[in-house]
């Protein structure tokens, strides 16, 4: 039964269907792909190979085609599985040393004396560099379900590699940043908006599509329920206050009576009695007189204090 693919690996699947139409291009991702999942070896008599491990079937099925596009070259390729951890390696060896000589020059990772260098000069210009980056993802790249947190991240194997990646991703403007996890350097990105530019950098269109839609529902519920816990919480506060208005005029009520009131205070005082629940809107429209929610509260707050001051002279009379 066929696995279904995780965000991250669908991720993986569009990029691997990306085809650059330079061939500047297509050499810039194969340096990133060699540069970070490659290991290139030199054996006894000098003779060089390189080997590209991965456990995702698009990323060798990529980097075989682009070495096919670019080089025309034949590759072998060992598929292995560890039964333990239930995952398949896929590794794409360059074998012979003429071969492996063309793309390392050709990807600028060798000079010519035959000293390996890890510069980034093959990525100058901005396609490159675009094309760099999605071969970096395809090979140490992951990112997690947009529906559960926002999280993009490169793994390196040193610090200096990870310091040239995230000076890379952020020539774009965005603000990667650079922890050590056990012995790896992890570059990552974990503000939203930040990762859709990078999806964007990548060119990786559909899946940026999916995250976006991802985020916008995620910002409507939120704006949702921001809402309903205002409104929420200024009906607790109404209902609060409605409570404690009431309250005050039942001991008014039952210490001298409302007829001793103004009258002013007397409406207000009733009104609220009888409508325990309602708003100072409702309570302004209500009135015999044209009063406003403003003028509601000033004698609803006029009550509460000559309950107050009511409650007070009960306690000297105790005394």
């Amino acid at each position: 039964m066929k696995q279904e693919l995780t965000f991250s690996g669908e991720v993986k699947e569009e990029l691997s269907r990306h085809q650059a139409e330079k061939e500047h291009c297509h050499l810039a991702e194969i340096a990133a792909i060699i540069g970070m999942c490659g290991k290139i070896s030199i054996d006894s008599r000098e003779r060089y190979s390189i080997k590209m491990r991965t456990e995702n079937v698009s990323v060798a099925r990529k980097y075989f085609t682009l070495l096919k596009k670019t080089f025309n070259i034949d590759t072998e390729t060992l598929v292995s599985t560890n039964k333990k951890k239930d995952h398949i390696t896929y590794t794409v060896i360059i074998k012979r040393h003429e071969d492996a000589m063309r793309v390392l020059k050709e990807i600028k990772l060798i000079d010519n004396h035959g000293e390996i260098s890890e510069e980034f000069s093959i990525i100058r210009r901005p396609c490159c560099k675009r094309a760099y980056l999605r071969g970096a993802f395809l090979a140490v790249g992951s990112i997690s379900n947009p529906e559960k947190s926002y999280h993009i991240e490169l793994v390196c194997s040193n610090r200096r590699k990870a310091n040239e990646l995230r000076m890379l991703i952020n020539g774009f403007r965005l603000d990667s940043k650079v922890i050590l996890r056990k012995n790896s350097y992890v570059v990552y990105l974990k503000e939203g908006s930040q990762i859709v530019d990078l999806l964007n950098i990548m060119e990786a269109p559909i899946s940026l599509m999916k995250m976006e839609n991802v985020r916008i529902l995620k910002e409507m519920r939120n704006s949702v329920n921001r809402k309903v816990n205002c409104e929420t919480a200024n009906i607790n506060k109404t209902v609060s206050a409605a409570a404690k208005q009431a309250g005050d005029i039942a001991f008014i009520q039952k210490t001298m009576g409302l007829s001793k009131l103004p009258d002013t205070l007397q409406e207000v005082a009733s009104l609220r009695l009888a409508n325990p629940e309602a708003s100072l809107k409702e309570l302004a429209e209500l009135c015999t007189s044209e009063i406003g929610k403003s003028g509601i509260n000033h004698r609803l707050r006029k009550l509460s204090e000559i309950a107050e001051e009511l409650r007070e002279n009960k306690e000297e009379q105790t005394w």
